[in-house]
C-alpha cells in the first residue's frame, strides 16, 4: 500500500464523486481518503437513467437521535441541531437511551409543560418525529421489566398528548426458563432444549407482552410501534420482526437501522423493499458498519468492537453514514425508503468510536443531505 500523502484534502466535490467509503487510515485494512478520491468510480457510482422522475419522490425529513447531545442541555441541543439544518428528532423518553431532554414524568403530568417543550422544538423549524424508550420490558429481572413497561405506556401517553405517531424501542428478550434470572438470546435452536425455550419465551412472555402493550397504544392513538432488529433481543432481523407482527397485529413494525443487518449478511435495500411493501416500517436509524476483511476472515461477524482500543482485533464496527459503506450504497437506501413510500424520518445515530459525538453526525448529515439532493434533482 502506498503512504498517504499527509496533506491530501476533500474538498465536497470530491466527496460526493467518491465512492463514500471513507474509512480512517488509523483503521486495519482501510483505505485514506487520499487513495479512496484517487481511485476510478465504480460502475455503480455513476448515475443512471431513474425510472421514477425526481418530482414524484418525497423528500424525506434528516433528524438525529438525541443520546448523542447528552451533555448538553436541550436549548443548546437544539442550536447544534438547528445549526446543523436538520429538520425532525427522535427523542429518548427512558430506558436505555435515557431522558436527558424530555423530563418524561413532568411532561405527562402537565399537558401545558408538555406543549411548552414540544413548542421548543417547532420554535426552530424542528419536527420531534418519534419518541424512544428502548428497554427489555420482557427481562426476567421484575424491576428491570416493571421500570421499562412504565416508561413505554407514559411514553404513549405523551404521545398521544403531542399527537406524536411513532414510538420506537427493542422486543425485548426474556430468560429461557421461568427460573432464570438474566435474559437468554437464542438464535439456534439445536440441541433439542434451546428449541424449547425459544418456544417458550415467545409463547409465554412475549406475544402476550406485545399483545397487550399493542392495544394499550391503540387505545391511545399509537398504531406504530416501531421495534429496531438488535442483536440480543427477540427481534433481531426481518424474519424475526415479521413473526411478531403476524402474531400482534399491524401496530407492530421496524425501526430499520441497518448497521445491524450489515454484519448479518442482509442487502440493504433487498430488506427495505420486503418491509416496505408490507408497511412494516415505521422508522429508520441512519447509521453505517465497517468490516474489517481480515479480521473476518479469521474470526467471523460474531466479533464486534465498540471501543477505539479494540478495533485492531474486530471484524466490524459501527461508523457515521458514508465511512463504512459508499456514497452510493446509501444513495440507493435513501432511494428505496422513497420508492417504498416511507413516511418517517431519516434518524441519525452516531455510535462510530473513530468520529464520535457530534463530529459523526455532522459527518452523516454531510452525505445524508447532498444524497437526498441528488434523489431530488436540487
Amino acid at each position: 500500500m502506498k503512504k498517504p500523502r499527509k496533506d491530501s484534502a476533500l474538498d465536497r466535490r470530491q466527496f460526493l464523486a467518491a465512492t463514500g467509503g471513507l474509512l480512517a487510515a488509523a483503521v486495519p485494512g482501510s483505505a485514506s481518503i487520499a487513495e479512496v478520491v484517487g481511485s476510478p468510480l465504480p460502475a455503480s457510482a455513476h448515475s443512471s437513467p431513474d425510472p421514477h422522475p425526481a418530482s414524484t419522490l418525497r423528500k424525506i425529513p434528516i433528524g438525529v437521535f438525541d443520546p448523542v447531545y447528552e451533555n448538553l442541555s436541550l436549548d443548546a441541543m437544539l442550536d447544534k441541531v438547528t445549526a446543523l439544518g436538520l429538520e425532525a428528532m427522535e427523542i429518548g423518553t427512558g430506558g436505555y437511551p435515557n431522558n436527558r431532554h424530555c423530563p418524561l414524568d413532568e411532561l405527562v403530568a402537565d399537558r401545558a409543560k408538555a406543549k411548552a417543550w414540544q413548542k421548543k422544538f417547532e420554535d426552530r423549524g424542528i419536527r420531534v418525529a418519534t419518541l424512544s424508550c428502548h428497554g427489555n420490558p420482557v427481562s426476567p429481572n421484575v424491576t428491570n421489566a416493571k421500570k421499562d413497561i412504565d416508561t413505554f405506556r407514559k411514553t404513549v401517553l405523551l404521545a398521544e398528548m403531542l399527537d406524536i405517531k411513532v414510538i420506537v424501542g427493542f422486543s425485548g428478550c426474556p430468560g429461557g426458563t421461568p427460573q432464570d434470572t438474566q435474559p437468554n438470546w437464542i438464535t439456534y435452536r439445536w440441541p433439542a432444549e434451546y428449541a424449547q425455550m425459544q418456544d417458550w419465551q415467545w409463547k409465554e412472555k412475549v406475544i402476550p407482552y406485545w399483545k397487550d402493550a399493542a392495544k394499550y397504544a391503540r387505545d391511545h392513538g399509537i398504531k406504530r410501534l416501531a421495534l429496531e432488529m438488535h442483536p440480543n433481543f427477540v427481534v433481531y432481523n426481518p424474519r424475526t420482526l415479521m413473526k411478531l407482527r403476524e402474531a400482534v397485529g399491524e401496530e407492530i413494525g421496524a425501526n430499520c437501522d441497518l448497521s445491524h443487518l450489515f454484519w448479518q449478511g442482509c442487502d440493504p435495500v433487498e430488506v427495505i423493499h420486503f418491509l416496505g411493501k408490507q408497511g412494516a416500517i415505521f422508522h429508520a436509524h441512519m447509521k453505517d458498519t465497517t468490516f474489517y476483511p481480515e479480521n473476518v476472515n479469521k474470526y467471523g461477524v460474531l466479533n464486534f468492537a465498540f471501543e477505539k482500543s479494540d478495533l485492531d482485533s474486530a471484524s466490524e464496527t459501527f461508523r457515521a453514514v458514508g465511512y463504512g459503506h459508499s456514497a452510493s450504497l446509501w444513495k440507493s437506501v435513501i432511494k428505496a425508503y422513497m420508492d417504498i413510500g416511507y413516511e418517517g424520518i431519516l434518524s441519525i445515530e452516531n455510535e462510530d468510536p473513530i468520529l464520535t459525538g457530534e463530529v459523526g453526525v455532522e459527518r452523516a448529515a454531510y452525505v445524508l443531505k447532498n444524497v437526498r439532493k441528488e434523489l431530488l434533482g436540487e
